[in-house]
C-alpha cells in the first residue's frame, strides 16, 4: 500500500508570533500618529502605512480607530513590564505593612502608568467632544480610576491607615485626584516636572491628605 502523507502541520505558534508582532507595531505607530496629529487627523491609511501593514490587517484586528484607541488605552493601563500595574498595586498592598512607604510606592506607580496612559486620554477628551465612541471611552476610564480608587481606599479603611477625620469617601477621591490626567497634564506636560519628580509629588501628597 502506499503511504499516506500526513498533512502539513499548521504552525499556530509562528503565525501568533507574527500577528502579535502586527498587533504592537499598529498600536506604536498609533500611540505616534494620534498624538502628533489628532485623532480626527490620523487616517487608517497612514497607520497602515507606519506600521507596514494593510489597512485590511488594522479594521480586521481593532474594527477602526476606535478599537485602536481603547486598545492603546488597556495597554497603557497595563503599565511597563510583565505583570499588569494593577496586579503590582495589590501585591504592595499586602507586602507592605508601613501605609507611607506603600504611598510612596503607590505614588511611584501612577507616574509609571500616567506617563503610559495619560497622553492619551488628553486626546480622547479633545475627540469626546464630536465622537460618542470617544465620549464613551472618556466615561469609561473616569469610572475605572473610581473604581480603582475605591478598591484602595477599602483597603485603607480595613488596616486603619486613614486619619481618623478622614472617610472612606474623602479618600477615594484625594486619590483618584492624584491619579487623574489632568494633574498629569499640568505638572509634566506644562510644567516640565519628570515622572520621578511626579510620583514624588503624588506620594507626599496623598500621604499628608490621608494618613496620621
Amino acid at each position: 500500500m502506499d503511504t499516506v502523507k500526513s498533512p502539513r502541520s499548521y504552525n499556530s505558534a509562528s503565525r501568533q508570533a507574527a500577528a502579535r508582532r502586527n498587533y504592537d507595531a499598529i498600536l506604536d505607530a498609533a500611540g505616534y500618529r494620534f498624538i502628533e496629529a489628532g485623532y480626527a487627523g490620523t487616517t487608517i491609511a497612514a497607520l497602515a502605512d507606519e506600521a507596514g501593514v494593510s489597512a485590511e490587517t488594522i479594521y480586521k484586528v481593532f474594527g477602526g480607530k476606535p478599537g485602536i484607541v481603547r486598545a492603546l488605552y488597556e495597554r497603557g493601563l497595563a503599565g511597563r513590564g510583565p505583570t499588569a500595574a494593577h496586579d503590582r498595586s495589590d501585591a504592595m498592598r499586602e507586602q507592605e505593612s508601613d501605609p507611607h512607604v506603600l504611598m510612596r510606592k503607590w505614588g511611584e506607580l501612577t507616574a509609571e502608568v500616567a506617563g503610559q496612559v495619560n497622553p492619551l486620554l488628553l486626546l480622547v477628551r479633545s475627540a469626546a467632544a464630536t465622537d460618542r465612541n470617544m465620549a464613551a471611552l472618556l466615561e469609561q476610564s473616569h469610572d475605572d480610576r473610581l473604581q480603582r480608587m475605591r478598591h484602595n481606599a477599602r483597603f485603607l479603611v480595613e488596616r486603619g491607615y486613614l486619619r481618623e477625620d478622614v472617610s472612606f469617601e474623602e479618600a477615594v477621591d484625594v486619590m483618584w485626584l492624584h491619579s487623574s490626567p489632568e494633574l498629569y497634564d499640568l505638572l509634566v506636560q506644562r510644567r516640565g516636572w519628570d515622572a520621578e519628580r511626579f510620583g514624588r509629588y503624588v506620594g507626599r501628597s496623598m500621604a499628608a491628605a490621608l494618613l496620621p
